[in-house]
């Protein structure tokens, strides 16, 4: 659900990049990369990059639309140590939301030519709810099981900020396009209910990556879109723990923050370290901070 698609720029980070702060990489102890995009595998120069990653002891994470999955399956199945992938729903939903005729079934094709590759390979989905899904959470888990992934996560559309390629936070038209109304965020917590039920009793534990109290979570955050709750932070620590480095050289603290610096005549370490990076983190109060607040998709990493 994000606009990168959109762009007509082809800037893209290389082997180029990846070489000019390899030794930044090192010093800062990085353990684990996510590849996202747009769509990762249409990089010809992704293979290169896994394979300087993965000789520093780096763990690799393709996230990915699994379109292109079977044609890289044997570039995935050798660099990476996990795989997400896009899971809008059923079949005629995921295939709506796509806009891509075939792309439930392209994706199947991909994952089974990735298992027959490397079976003990980890496949998970994320499926981000939004008002063409929101009624079909219960089948959206059993079609990832239907497609043997290990598991599936849920997360909440954005429609607050400007992640994604977004040069502005998206107009009110298109927030109601993909936000719920009254009558559809009732829908959506019935479906969170029965799928809480149908996960105790259809799937093994852990298939459904949140808990009950995050499934519901999803609903307080379409509540409070529609000003019937006042926003809650989740619990986060990404500033202080990871980064994220867009195709233009911009570093952010995370995806919704903005840039705290640019790749462009420095290092990565430079910019993670400088004053304003540092100001960035040292005031940060996760709970109060608005755009932690309306955030949807949060990270609390620990060693």
């Amino acid at each position: 659900m994000c606009d990168i698609w959109k762009s007509r720029d082809h800037r893209k980070i290389g082997v180029r990049e990846i070489k000019l702060h390899l030794e930044s990489i090192r010093r800062l102890g990085v353990r684990w990369i996510v590849f996202s995009g747009g769509e990762p595998l249409m990089n010809a120069e992704l293979p290169e990059m896994c394979a300087l990653l993965r000789a520093e002891g780096i763990s690799l994470t393709l996230l990915s639309t699994g379109l292109l999955l079977k044609k890289c399956a044997a570039d995935v199945a050798q660099n990476f140590s996990d795989v997400i992938v896009s899971l809008d729903g059923p079949r005629e939903i995921h295939d709506g939301i796509r806009r891509v005729p075939g792309a439930f079934d392209l994706l199947r094709e991909g994952i089974h030519a990735l298992r027959n590759l490397r079976a003990d390979i980890k496949i998970t989905a994320r499926s981000t709810v939004q008002k063409a899904n929101h009624g079909h959470l219960m089948e959206t888990a059993h079609a990832a099981n239907e497609l043997q992934l290990d598991g599936i996560s849920f997360l909440a559309v954005d429609v607050t900020s400007t992640a994604f390629n977004r040069s502005l936070v998206l107009p009110l038209s298109r927030q109601t396009e993909i936000g719920l109304s009254l009558a559809e965020l009732g829908v959506l917590e019935n479906e969170i209910e029965s799928l809480i039920a149908v996960s105790r009793r259809d799937f093994e534990p852990g298939f459904v990556a949140e808990s009950p109290q995050k499934l519901r979570r999803l609903a307080h955050h379409f509540r409070a879109q529609l000003g019937l709750a006042a926003p809650e932070s989740p619990v986060c620590n990404a500033p202080w723990v990871s980064a994220v480095i867009e195709a233009d050289g911009s570093v952010r603290p995370c995806f919704f923050h903005p840039s705290i610096g640019k790749l462009s005549g420095t290092t990565l370490g430079a910019v993670i370290n400088s004053p304003e990076a540092r100001g960035f983190r040292s005031t940060l109060d996760v709970a109060n901070n608005p755009v932690c607040r309306n955030c949807v998709c949060s990270l609390n990493y620990r060693t």
